[in-house]
């Protein structure tokens, strides 16, 4: 029976995806994060990389590779709030569909910070929605990485690479995950591998996502160069990006996970992920 998995392809995941040969019993197809999301709890297929806030949505019908996340410690550079305003000024942010997860995290941000902007879908990039009105504009992913720099770019020889430049043309660019950093200490975990419980990956499809994220990020350079071609993007800024990353959601990632759950959906379902050797592991909600 083919098992079916469904892949968001961004380019925070081409450690893992870019070298992954799948088993012959593995189909997958790929897309945004919100489709993904959807394709899973609809039974499309049967294993996705999905917004970590629809894992703890639905925690009592999914469960996660123990091992696989994409998460940060400190920026992320791919999930911004763009403003022309200072944060405590923004009355009007423009939000993306394409994401569940930034969405969550922006309102929680938002409700700590005790700020109430008017909150609207429009797509669009950064800078348009700017000038149509709007003094915010939430953007993710791959366009999000080349916008952000599109504002605080071009980096010179000089550059820092340890304090990139966040300011440039009028518009602030506030990293929604070192936000999340300065607030709880915590790195923050934008997705997880989830499956449904009753039906879990085959052994060969996880040992295949094992060897292709030892390949990529043992060859981070060599990544960073092919899809910054692609991105148009220096190869240093996108190796910068891919090095950030937190590919197995070890235990800081966890209590950032278990963090956001509490903040975002207060009474979620226990939090489960699949079995390491030997064990089945699992977060309950108030554990350390």
């Amino acid at each position: 029976m083919t098992y079916r998995a469904g892949w968001i392809h961004y380019t925070n995941v081409a450690p893992i995806l870019d070298s992954l040969e799948l088993p012959p019993s593995v189909t997958a197809i790929t897309g945004v994060p919100t489709e993904m999301n959807a394709a899973l709890l609809s039974g499309q297929v049967d294993i996705a990389n999905i917004s970590a806030v629809e894992f703890i949505r639905h925690a009592d019908i999914l469960e996660a590779l123990p091992d696989f996340s994409v998460a940060v410690l400190g920026p992320v550079y791919s999930v911004n709030l763009f403003h022309t305003r200072s944060l405590a000024r923004v009355r009007r942010i423009a939000l993306t569909a394409q994401s569940a997860m930034s969405v969550a995290l922006l309102e929680v941000l938002l409700r700590e910070w005790g700020l109430t902007p008017v909150l609207e879908r429009a797509e669009g990039d950064a800078e348009s929605l700017l000038n149509q009105g709007y003094d915010g504009v939430l953007r993710i992913g791959d366009s999000a990485l080349r916008e952000w720099y599109g504002v605080a770019g071009p980096l010179t020889p000089q550059t820092t690479m340890t304090s990139l430049p966040n300011t440039g043309r009028g518009i602030t660019v506030t990293d929604l995950a070192c936000a999340w950093f300065d607030l709880t200490g915590h790195p923050f975990t934008f997705a997880v591998w989830a499956y449904r419980k009753d039906n879990p990956p085959p052994a060969d499809l996880i040992q295949a996502m094992r060897e292709a994220r030892r390949e990529g990020i043992g060859h981070l350079a060599a990544v960073a160069q092919r899809h910054a071609a692609r991105l148009g993007l220096p190869e240093r800024v996108v190796q910068h990006y891919l090095w950030n990353f937190r590919y197995h959601l070890e235990a800081p990632d966890r209590l950032g996970l278990h963090e956001f759950a509490a903040k975002a959906v207060p009474g979620h379902a226990e939090l489960t992920f699949g079995p390491r050797p030997g064990r089945r592991e699992e977060v309950r909600s108030g554990q350390r």
